[in-house]
């Protein structure tokens, strides 16, 4: 028997659109973190808090009552049920949780089951940037074509209906929205949404909008409440709202997120999820029923907590000479580096290296980021408050050097 020879070059195999895609541009400083003493992490966007206690005893028992099988593939009744009705009360949205919700495994399943759902080859999608780093290749795996749409701290990292006009072709179709924003904690405006959706209807447009971070806004975006996208008079009808438990919950780890959307929109959703997860976690699912029913209150202690980070953190930037847009959602800051005369990616190596301080290169997401960096407040305060005496002091030494 002759010996079988092995393929040399086994990522041949791989397809195109793997091999094309750059691995995420967040996770390799964090490697080399990792290797190393007395580091202060401002870059995983994790929350640093627990599970509030009656969505984690909700899972034990869940699990100690033997709850270990399938669910139905949309997710049990009652959770979709509590999305429903948390998403009508909160922004006057109604969702028929039968037929126009879907349980997924996080925000990220439910991204990529809409990019398979409606992208055919060819497909162009509009994504604002910097935005965060899974959007435009989860799109490129359903082979549509992604144009990046720049944003800038001039408009506040809004996108604007007048830019977006100017990058659609008869090919665009789709817009995809990411606020409260990561990286640079930008909100919409409803004024600018008003906009953007009658551009919208204009040329026949879906918009996915994720908006993981809609509970944790600050100031007076705040006061004025999250505006979620279908909520705007033109786009309940044509928006995949995401939505999920990672962010505002800290359940991160239990992989609980959604989908909303017209039941004609869900039914592409819902195929492509029978075939490619089945059901959520039951666990994870119970657990987060439990979160949206008799959490609200962590919540929002949660929330106070990152705004107090928010304001030591942005106030420590300022100080060091790194101008930093005001964050008004999720738990990121975005200062601008440039007066150090460093990249990027040259500011966070330095700043790991000189300083153990670990952040992003802000234009890991997206061409706009450059020049930036994001760092984040999901982490305690005294980390942050020691943090922003190590950033000074490199600051500091580059800007004077």
């Amino acid at each position: 028997m002759s010996d079988v020879t092995v393929a040399a070059d086994l990522e041949a195999y791989l397809s195109e659109r793997v091999r094309s895609t750059p691995p995420s541009g967040i996770r390799r400083f964090f490697e080399i973190a990792a290797t190393m003493d007395d580091v202060i992490s401002l870059g995983i966007g994790e929350p640093d808090f627990v599970t509030p206690q009656p969505a984690v005893q909700a899972g034990v028992d869940a699990l100690n009552a033997g709850k270990t099988s399938y669910t139905a593939n949309a997710g049990r009744t009652d959770l979709r049920e509590a999305i429903a009705d948390e998403l009508a009360t909160r922004y006057g949205v109604s969702y028929d949780a039968d037929d126009e919700i879907l349980t997924t495994v996080g925000v990220s399943e439910a991204m990529q089951l809409t990019m398979l759902s409606v992208l055919d080859p060819g497909d162009e999608i509009l994504i604002p940037e910097p935005c965060f780093v899974s959007y435009a290749p989860t799109a490129r795996f359903a082979d549509a074509n992604v144009v990046h749409v720049p944003t800038s701290v001039e408009n506040n990292f809004q996108v604007t209906a007048e830019t977006l006009e100017s990058y659609i072709t008869p090919d665009t179709k789709a817009l995809f929205l990411g606020y409260p924003n990561n990286p640079t904690g930008a909100v919409l405006r409803r004024d600018t949404l008003e906009d953007i959706a009658a551009l919208v209807q204009q040329h026949d447009l879906l918009v996915i909008s994720d908006e993981i971070y809609d509970r944790l806004v600050y100031g007076e975006a705040h006061d004025r409440g999250h505006v979620c996208v279908p909520s705007i008079d033109g786009l309940r009808e044509r928006t995949i709202l995401l939505g999920g438990f990672s962010k505002g919950y800290a359940m991160t780890g239990w992989r609980i997120g959604y989908a909303c959307a017209p039941a004609p929109l869900l039914r592409g959703l819902y195929k492509v999820h029978q075939y490619m997860i089945m059901s959520a976690p039951t666990v994870s699912q119970i657990a987060a029923h439990a979160a949206i029913t008799e959490c609200q209150g962590e919540v929002e202690e949660m929330r106070q907590a990152y705004d107090e980070r928010r304001r030591v953190l942005v106030d420590g930037l300022n100080e060091a000479g790194l101008p930093t847009f005001e964050p008004e959602g999720a738990f990121y800051c975005f200062p601008d580096i440039r007066s150090t005369g460093l990249s990027s990616e040259a500011f966070v190596q330095g700043l790991l290296e000189e300083e153990h301080v670990a952040c992003v290169p802000g234009d890991a997401f997206g061409p706009s980021g450059a020049g930036y960096v994001r760092c984040s407040y999901a982490t305690g305060l005294d980390d942050i408050k020691e943090a922003v005496v190590r950033i000074q002091r490199f600051a500091a030494k580059h800007q004077n050097s």
